[in-house]
């Protein structure tokens, strides 16, 4: 009888558990999915910013200039891979912690750190190629010779995935790694921080995202800045990571200043971007429950 009752107790926790995995995949992607659109016109603002070095003024004037049917030029790519993004990153981040409990307990935030950073880790293999293929598309530079999304798909099917579809693969590796791991294990903390303060459970979770977002973009802005100028270019840079690098480097005028440059519009758009994200993502699980 009582082997009977623990085999049923745990039958009812793994569907439990199941049941909870398979909320985490589909919250986690509409809640990214919601913050794209608005957030795109911004985004194109920074990458032009970080692709020719020029200022704020400059970035939003270049796209005036190419027209509001230009805009959104680029724009499916994002929503389709934020999409998926936040399904998976979600969803496993929150597998991984589930299993990685069975092997014992774990101080503090390591927990869902450690399952962050695999999270974020499978979802660099698995989004590269569409950030490559994003940022084509958003280089003025390759209208001509790449008008359509189907031409750029050609394109780079037709060379070596290190030069073509994974471009610039490390440093988005390092980059989603380390930040996946940063927000997960940062979260719970700062949300129990902001909940001892008496702050209301939609405004905790959105100034969580803001705050995990802050201490996050600022380190790993400059991976951020070097994977758009390798993604950029059709042919990856050419130089390989070392290469491209300083390349970067030496264009910056090897000043740390013009490399943030448009560091604040990363942070803004990283804070609406993770404060709505997070705010629609604990909402959801909330109501779940």
């Amino acid at each position: 009888m009582g082997s009977d009752s623990q085999r049923s107790r745990g039958a009812a926790l793994e569907s439990a558990d199941s049941s909870v995995g398979v909320h985490s995949f589909l919250h986690g992607g509409t809640s990214s999915l919601l913050t794209t659109a608005i957030t795109f016109p911004l985004y194109k603002t920074v990458f032009r910013q970080q692709l020719h070095s020029v200022a704020v003024r400059e970035a939003v004037a270049q796209l005036l200039r190419e027209g509001p049917l230009k805009l959104y030029r680029g724009v499916l790519p994002p929503l389709l891979k934020q999409s998926l993004n936040g399904t998976l990153l979600f969803g496993l981040q929150d597998t991984f912690q589930q299993r990685l409990r069975l092997w014992g307990p774990a101080p503090g935030p390591a927990l869902p750190a450690l399952a962050g950073f695999g999270a974020g880790a499978l979802e660099a293999v698995l989004f590269t190629p569409f950030e490559r293929v994003q940022n084509v598309l958003q280089n003025a530079s390759n209208d001509s010779s790449l008008p359509t999304l189907r031409s750029v798909l050609r394109e780079l099917a037709s060379r070596p995935l290190a030069s073509g579809y994974y471009t610039a693969f490390l440093p988005v590796l390092a980059r989603n790694a380390l930040g996946s791991s940063l927000y997960f294990g940062l979260k719970e903390p700062v949300s129990e921080t902001l909940r001892a303060g008496g702050c209301s459970p939609v405004a905790c979770s959105f100034l969580t995202g803001v705050l995990n977002s802050l201490v996050i973009s600022l380190p790993l802005y400059p991976l951020s800045v070097l994977v758009a100028n390798m993604q950029a270019r059709v042919d990856g840079g050419g130089g390989g990571l070392r290469g491209s690098w300083q390349q970067l480097w030496d264009a910056r005028q090897r000043r740390l200043a013009l490399l943030y440059r448009g560091g604040a519009l990363v942070i803004f758009r990283s804070c609406i971007t993770w404060g709505i994200t997070t705010a629609i993502y604990d909402q959801l699980k909330r109501h779940s429950r």
